[in-house]
């Protein structure tokens, strides 16, 4: 481990030529490395974590619309964290400085979301980092502590790449066959039908995109697969587990030290889900969900 940054105490994981590197706060994937090769759109040591990247978002990701959502009857209130446009953003351990644990190849981290503005649950949550042979896999674990039913939804923020390619050049396919429409404050306001080609694949320097997806299309082991491929045949593949039925693509222009980053971000529900319900999970006292995804190199 080795500290001193804004992102707290820095985890370091290999086994063999792959190497990752985990911060503290908000148990971010900032590094992910094959051979020397960034899968991991890196940012520098000394700066806060840019755009949200590789942070948990628990117990909901993207956005509640004001920050207020009905409970099963009770309004709630949230404080807003996006005050540009006047919502309830990334949930509520996204600034937190998890408590750790390691081995050489797995780190462990955990955080506890407790009762506080506009979210009256106590909820358990566990992270597991593990490098594996072609890359990482990732297990979550949200456990309610509280004496009733918490909603509760999760997703996260990994920024992808094949790094020695111009990212420009990578071609990104996600197998959705729905998109969701967006307002003015990134909020949705219905679906349409995601565009073919992106099934297929497209040139990332040739789309733009802050859009979350839905009717993901899963393969025989249950997994859904998005990727980025480089001219070479190199593919990097994030997949979500059973759980994750959403996610969010953002391509980014403002990221350190690159013109141009991307986002895949598997979520379990969409934004502004507290108000919804699409994907929200209420956990029973003592319940836990365990859920999981990984980003693997072929």
């Amino acid at each position: 481990m080795n500290s001193a940054s804004p992102t707290g105490t820095q985890i370091d994981l290999r086994l063999g030529d792959v190497t990752a590197q985990i911060a503290q706060v908000g148990a971010s994937l900032r590094a992910l490395q094959i051979g020397g090769v960034d899968l991991i759109s890196p940012y520098p040591l000394d700066r806060p974590t840019p755009s949200c990247s590789g942070v948990v978002l628990v117990p909901w990701p993207n956005r509640v619309r004001d920050g207020r959502w009905d409970d099963d009857g009770t309004a709630r209130a949230l404080a807003i964290t996006e005050p540009k446009l006047n919502n309830a953003s990334h949930g509520l351990l996204r600034f937190t400085a998890y408590e750790i644990s390691q081995t050489a190849s797995e780190a462990v981290l955990r955080a506890t979301i407790v009762p506080q503005t506009g979210y009256p649950y106590l909820i358990e949550t566990e992270v597991v980092y593990t490098v594996a042979p072609d890359g990482i896999e990732v297990t979550h674990t949200l456990t309610n502590r509280s004496d009733s039913p918490a909603p509760v939804a999760l997703g996260t923020h990994p920024f992808v790449t094949i790094g020695d390619v111009d990212p420009h050049d990578l071609v990104l396919r996600v197998p959705a066959q729905t998109a969701f429409v967006t307002d003015d404050r990134m909020l949705p306001t219905g679906t349409r039908p995601a565009e073919a080609a992106l099934r297929d694949g497209v040139r990332v320097g040739d789309v733009f995109l802050d859009t979350g997806f839905t009717d993901l299309a899963r393969d025989a082991d249950g997994r859904v697969r998005h990727s980025l491929t480089a001219p070479d045949g190199r593919r990097v593949t994030l997949w979500q587990g059973e759980g994750f039925d959403y996610v969010q693509v953002y391509t980014a222009t403002n990221y350190p030290g690159t013109p141009l980053a991307v986002a895949i971000e598997p979520m379990t529900a969409p934004a502004d889900a507290f108000n919804s319900g699409l994907g929200i999970r209420r956990l029973a006292p003592d319940e836990t969900w365990t859920l999981h995804w990984g980003i693997a190199l072929s």
